[in-house]
């Protein structure tokens, strides 16, 4: 007889699976770190619930449906389902005009759990089960609405997987936190990066290496804790900061790769800066231009002038908060693009830099940078820095994180149009108004 071991899952997952066999629960929680296995143990028990489910509405003879949910249709197709069919080429799924499909007799209908609005396609439905990927980047409305629908039989359960957010989200307090009590029918399982045994040691030795604090915390321990304290804890201004001399020297023999970040103010400060990154993986602060009680007008100088100085296509990452400003550099022939605006991941990524001495700020070229950089601490409550001495700050993480996130997902940084799609297709955006 096969045995769960027999299938190459980890200790962790065959832990999970023999929790999944059992009768006594109606709702599966899998936290934990990233790349810790939970979301692949969870594709193949949705395989393994749809069988159940299947062979249980035969006998019965009725039509099973059943729900499989996440933030957006990008997620759930990158995280799930792309995911099975590489794993099983052989299930040849096909999609109908809605994006629903049939599998092992049963009916599985997608929703999508960032709005309400994403709970359209199971409105009235008495489903059999779902599966959840993402839970905590669920609107709790629609995490609701998915509970109140699983009402098809008697035994119909929910599984899904998350990362680790702060410890006061409804999602553990209301979840989470209540499966301690075994009436309440719910299982948490806790993943951390050392249960995936499968990974390569260089891949956990250096994510390990790169995190610190609560990026740590979350992303290796999988604990559900928010930042305390400064938010670039590791910032060290002796090995951060160099002079213009030393960064000329540095890169004498480089090809520079330069790009602009952009947080819009009026009253408050506007903050443009311009960074450089080496072929050795560094990025240089070559330029903060920061200030309030300016016109957009003024801005259009600063940028002409920067063209001048570094390229007339140099791509300016720009709030989306202040749409008409990202127009009005467009007018001006200004390489103007949405910025990726994950508060949370474009933090990582700058930290991940801070902290192994591959960011490095100009003295000669900043302004407020310093100032900022140790005063920008974290907002216990939210798990989300404190709304004070960010400008220069968001700007950075504009310009390092989009850059990065058109790298990973092989976009050119100066198409405006895919760039817009790509962001708001992963909920990291909103579509502008006249997109469509």
């Amino acid at each position: 007889m096969t045995t769960y071991a027999d299938l190459k899952y980890t200790k962790k997952q065959v832990e999970v699976f023999k929790q999944f066999d059992r009768d006594d629960w109606s709702l599966m929680i899998n936290s934990g770190a990233v790349g810790s296995g939970k979301t692949v143990i969870d594709n193949d028990m949705f395989l393994r619930e749809l069988l159940r489910i299947g062979k249980l509405a035969q006998s019965m003879d009725k039509k099973a449906q059943y729900i499989l949910a996440g933030f957006s249709s990008k997620t759930i197709a990158n995280n799930v389902l792309q995911e099975i069919m590489q794993a099983y080429p052989m299930l040849n799924i096909k999609f109908d005009v809605h994006g629903a499909f049939e599998l092992f007799g049963v009916r599985v209908v997608q929703a999508y759990t960032g709005s309400v609005a994403g709970m359209a396609s199971i409105r009235g439905m008495n489903a059999w089960g779902a599966y959840i990927n993402e839970m905590s980047l669920a609107n709790e409305q629609a995490f609701a609405e998915i509970r109140n629908r699983v009402r098809g039989f008697e035994g119909a359960r929910i599984i899904g997987d998350t990362n680790p957010d702060t410890p006061t989200h409804w999602l553990k307090r209301k979840y989470i936190d209540q499966a301690k009590d075994e009436s309440k029918g719910i299982i948490y399982n806790h993943f951390t990066m050392d249960d995936n045994t499968f990974l390569p040691k260089k891949y956990v030795h250096d994510m390990k290496a790169q995190m610190s604090g609560m990026f740590y915390d979350r992303s290796i321990l999988g604990l559900w804790v928010a930042g305390e304290g400064l938010v670039y804890g590791d910032f060290d201004k002796s090995k951060n900061v160099i002079s213009r001399s030393e960064f000329d020297k540095r890169t004498a023999d480089q090809t520079l790769n330069y790009y602009c970040g952009v947080d819009w103010g009026y009253e408050h400060d506007t903050s443009l800066v311009v960074l450089a990154d080496d072929n050795q993986g560094n990025t240089y602060l070559v330029e903060e231009h920061t200030g309030n009680l300016q016109q957009i007008g003024h801005w259009v100088s600063v940028a002409k002038q920067i063209q001048q100085d570094y390229g007339y296509n140099i791509p300016f990452y720009c709030d989306t908060a202040r749409v008409e400003h990202i127009d009005e550099f467009q007018a001006n022939h200004i390489n103007a693009l949405y910025a990726y605006k994950s508060v949370l991941k474009g933090i990582e990524t700058v930290a991940g830099k801070i902290k192994q001495r591959q960011f490095m700020a100009v003295q000669e070229g900043m302004q407020q940078f310093l100032d900022e950089v140790y005063q920008y601490v974290w907002n216990d409550k939210t798990g989300e820095p404190v709304k004070e001495h960010d400008h220069v700050m968001d700007a950075v993480r504009y310009a390092i994180a989009t850059k990065l996130w058109n790298q990973n997902n092989k976009q050119p940084d100066n198409s405006y149009n895919d760039q817009t799609k790509l962001l708001a297709d992963n909920g990291l955006i909103d579509y502008p108004d006249d997109f469509w």
